[in-house]
C-alpha cells in the first residue's frame, strides 16, 4: 500500500471516528434545536435556537415540574374517539423499521416529529382542568410564565391521575398548543431533551426559565 493510500485511509478513519463521537454526544449529552411553532409563546418564539440537555439518558435524572421538554409526537389520531380518563396516556404506533431507518429516525432525527412543551405534572399527580385553570393535587397551579388572561381548557383529558412512568406537558400558549390535554400523558422514554439554553437571537442569549 502506498503512502498516499495510507494517508487516505487514515483520514477516512478519523472522519468516521469524529462522526461517531458527534452522534454519541448528540444523543446522550446535548444538541441544538429550532423553535418552529407558537405553542410556547411568549416564553419561546418561532425561529429561536435552543440547546437541549440529554444527559438524563445516562443519569436517569429525568425532567421535573416546570422544565420545558421536547418529546416524540404521538400518533395524531390517538384519542379522537371516547376519552378514557382512567388511562390518560398518549398512543404510539409500533413503527416497523430496518436498521438504517432506525438510525435516521432515532439517531439523525430527520424523519421524526417532535413537540416542545412545559412539564407541569409528574407520576401520581392528580390533574384537574376546570374553570379555565389547572389544579394539581387540588391546588391551583401558579403559572407566572403565562400571558395575562390565558385560559386553560380541555375537551379531552381534564380530570385524571398521571400514571407511573409518564408526565403531563402543555404549551404556554394554551389556545395554540396541541399537547397532552388532547393526546394524553407522555412516557419518559419518549422525552428527547430538556431546554436549558437559548443562543439565538443574541439579545435573548441565556438560560431558559
Amino acid at each position: 500500500m502506498s503512502d498516499t493510500q495510507k494517508d487516505i485511509l487514515e483520514w477516512i478513519y478519523c472522519i468516521i471516528i469524529a462522526l461517531v463521537i458527534a452522534l454519541v454526544f448528540r444523543y446522550f449529552v446535548g444538541t441544538p434545536t429550532v423553535v418552529k411553532q407558537r405553542s410556547m409563546f411568549p416564553t419561546l418564539k418561532e425561529n429561536e435556537r435552543l440547546i437541549l440537555n440529554r444527559t438524563f439518558r445516562i443519569t436517569k435524572h429525568y425532567p421535573t415540574k416546570g422544565d420545558i421538554i421536547t418529546f416524540e409526537a404521538p400518533d395524531k389520531d390517538s384519542n379522537t374517539g371516547e376519552v378514557d380518563q382512567s388511562n390518560p396516556v398518549a398512543k404510539y404506533s409500533d413503527k416497523k423499521m430496518n436498521l438504517f431507518q432506525k438510525f435516521v429516525y432515532s439517531g439523525l432525527e430527520i424523519t421524526k416529529t417532535s413537540y416542545i412543551k412545559r412539564l407541569i405534572a409528574e407520576p401520581g399527580d392528580h390533574v384537574e382542568i376546570k374553570d379555565s385553570k389547572v389544579y394539581i393535587n387540588g391546588e391551583l397551579l401558579v403559572e407566572d410564565y403565562l400571558q395575562p388572561d390565558v385560559k386553560t381548557e380541555s375537551t379531552a383529558f381534564n380530570d385524571f391521575i398521571v400514571p407511573e412512568g409518564y408526565v403531563f406537558a402543555v404549551g404556554d400558549n394554551r389556545e395554540k398548543s396541541t399537547d397532552c390535554r388532547r393526546f394524553g400523558c407522555i412516557p419518559y422514554d419518549k422525552i428527547e431533551g430538556i431546554v436549558v439554553f437559548r443562543f439565538w437571537p443574541l439579545n435573548m442569549f441565556g438560560r431558559i426559565k
